[in-house]
């Protein structure tokens, strides 16, 4: 399908989902957050598409939410009932962590490509996303507090597990920047490159191999990973139990094992 506010180009099993509002540092109007949900939902579909990068058109990766979208009618809820008027507004916050978790709901794994401005949302976005590098120059900051509002799509919830509580306290309550090489350094990004070309290029290597590797697996990594993220180790070994003796006995395990014995790249269904 077409989309208003992002751009999906899929090349040799990778989807680039680029989000495409560069003249306004990619805010994201309301239509943007519903898109993104549908474009996720799309690239989980898709059987050509085994893993994702996300990037960001223009100077910027995000900036976070378009700030008339506070101004939206699903944000002045008028009503002659303050429980029903409060009700809508839970309903609409609710909508939008929607958006942010399908990233992380997709099935196949999503690396962030971020320079320039990761802001606010934008941070919300990335923090659900399995992989995240950026340039040096890329800056990170959680915004909310200086719009006066406490983050409410994903960043309090998963940056903790990502570079600790007293790290992220830092951010929300100071709004300050952290820039590429302090990112690398805390493990909020996996690396940091000198410029967007050398980014794009590594990221893209990254991709590339995860595409070469066994879909079903890398599936049930990225479900194990999340798993284990909110669960305690002995309820992941459960979970991990169930899952294997579900999907161990498959045909890429055979594909793979054939490939090594005749000293073979394995080629896998999609």
């Amino acid at each position: 399908m077409a989309y208003q506010h992002f751009e999906l180009h899929v090349t040799d099993k990778i989807a680039t989902i680029t989000i495409n509002r560069p003249n306004k540092a990619n805010a994201l109007p309301l239509a943007a957050w519903q898109e993104m949900q549908a474009i996720f939902g799309e690239c989980d579909e898709r059987a050509d598409v085994r893993v994702i990068i996300l990037q960001g058109a223009g100077k910027h990766f995000c900036s976070g939410i378009d700030m008339q979208v506070l101004m939206s009618p699903q944000i002045q809820v008028q009503s002659n009932c303050e429980g029903r008027a409060r009700e809508q507004l839970y309903k609409f916050i609710v909508m939008l962590q929607g958006t942010v978790t399908a990233i992380e709901n997709c099935t196949k794994p999503v690396i962030a490509a971020v320079h320039g401005g990761c802001i606010g949302g934008g941070l919300d976005i990335a923090a659900a996303c399995d992989m995240r590098y950026a340039t040096t120059d890329a800056y990170f900051s959680l915004k909310e507090v200086d719009a006066g509002l406490v983050a409410d799509l994903g960043s309090l919830q998963r940056l903790p597990h990502l570079i600790g509580h007293g790290m992220v306290a830092e951010m929300a309550y100071t709004a300050r920047k952290v820039y590429g090489p302090e990112a690398q350094q805390i493990g909020l990004i996996n690396a940091c490159y000198e410029g967007q070309e050398q980014l794009l290029e590594k990221v893209t290597a990254t991709a590339s191999s995860i595409a070469a590797k066994s879909p079903l697996v890398v599936r049930g990594i990225k479900r194990t990973l999340l798993f284990q993220r909110d669960h305690a180790v002995a309820d992941g070994l459960k979970q991990i139990a169930t899952w294997n003796s579900a999907t161990l006995l498959s045909a890429d395990l055979a594909e793979s094992l054939g490939a090594a014995m005749e000293k073979r790249l394995p080629k896998y269904e999609d």
